[in-house]
């Protein structure tokens, strides 16, 4: 089969092909449509290597349905296949790198998001763009009142062009703030078609609602957590979901020393952020009796509240995780117990440990008090 590679650009495209390590084809191209001539269903089959990137899925498809096997490889592990080394990075460079990778086999391939799951997300993306579009506009036009020394009172940003406009504001600041009210009151019906196209989609999701039944987890964020993971079966363990999404803290543990930072903030950032607007949903509103809000509470007494709520974020994610798995609601019973053997577990550990050090302590104390004898030469 043949090793290919394609560098996908906003304007053009460079296609590589390799053959024993040596470069046998090149080609530029404006649409990747324009490489049916070499990568098309009459031509002989071949691994296709693409960067993820905005248009990928719509190039996998394409390669794809024309009989091709395609690698998506994950940019942030771009790196070890040579892009960019010696501080040389031009499209036929990369294309030539990833060709020669994919002749070589051992490719770091990105997960490819199911159909219905793409749609999601695309719907997930065009609420957040007008999200935080709302969001901006609004603090623009606080902005704009503070500078005349009028302070617009804090509400729902839902009727916000209603409270201004209550207001008894002078004419000019008025006619200034004005076009941004009207913008606002455009966004808002908007914003309710796009979450009424939401509901359609999550309604064929079972694990949306589902996943929903946990506190601090409404829609959106189940939503989104679907749209990112795709495959609760492609990962082990809820520490590997914990790492994908970046909330696990760095670490530098060389030189025999482990040192721990701040989370790696590796991942999908947008779903990392509803995490920890979830996290603290959850603290303030959940019921006191909840064994996360528990937790939450004993690590903010001991580290503080902005720490525990990125803790309870990643704690959280196992949760959620797990419940896609297994196909349960959230039940705090059944969280309080696996939390209570997972204690008694680190209990049981820390118990042996001390025990092996108080039995070490006692070996080498047995051995500097015993006497030396001493030998008389005859």
């Amino acid at each position: 089969m043949r090793n290919v590679a394609l560098d996908l650009g906003t304007t053009k495209t460079s296609y590589c092909e390799v053959f024993q390590d040596e470069v046998v084809k090149r080609a530029t191209v404006s649409s990747v449509e324009s490489l049916q001539c070499l990568l098309g269903p009459k031509q002989p089959p071949a691994r296709v290597a693409i960067e993820a990137c905005r248009e990928a899925w719509y190039v996998y498809d394409l390669m794809t349905s024309w009989g091709n096997d395609v690698l998506l490889v994950d940019t942030t592990r771009s790196k070890q296949l040579g892009i960019g080394q010696h501080g040389r990075k031009t499209d036929k460079i990369d294309a030539k790198t990833l060709a020669l990778a994919v002749e070589r086999g051992g490719i770091p391939a990105a997960h490819v998001l199911s159909p219905h799951r793409r749609e999601l997300r695309r719907w997930l993306g065009v609420r957040r763009a007008l999200v935080e579009a709302r969001a901006h506009l609004v603090t623009t036009l606080r902005g704009f009142a503070r500078e005349q020394g009028v302070k617009l009172p804090s509400c729902h940003v839902e009727k916000f062009p209603a409270n201004v406009r209550r207001r008894k504001l002078p004419p000019s600041l008025h006619s200034l703030l004005e076009p941004g009210l009207r913008t606002l009151e455009t966004i808002e019906p908007q914003l309710q078609d796009i979450e009424s196209e939401l509901a359609k989609l999550c309604a064929v999701e079972p694990v949306v609602q589902l996943l929903a039944t946990a506190p601090g987890v409404a829609l959106i964020v189940a939503a989104s957590f679907v749209s990112v993971i795709d495959e609760a079966q492609r990962f082990h363990q809820a520490h590997e979901v914990e790492s994908y999404l970046g909330l696990v803290p760095s670490e530098n543990s060389s030189g025999g020393h482990r040192r721990l930072g701040a989370i790696s903030k590796k991942g999908n950032g947008y779903l990392r952020t509803l995490l920890v607007q979830a996290a603290w949903s959850l603290w303030r509103t959940a019921d006191r009796a909840d064994p996360l809000r528990q937790w939450t509470d004993a690590v903010a007494k001991r580290r503080g509240k902005c720490v525990a709520v990125v803790a309870l974020a990643r704690r959280l994610t196992g949760v959620l995780w797990a419940m896609w798995r297994d196909g349960t609601v959230y039940d705090p019973e059944t969280l309080a117990g696996n939390q209570a053997r997972g204690v008694r577990r680190q209990a049981q550990t820390l118990e042996y440990q001390a025990a092996a050090l108080e039995r070490a302590a006692r070996k080498r104390s047995f051995k500097r008090s015993k006497p030396i004898q001493e030998v008389t030469t005859l």
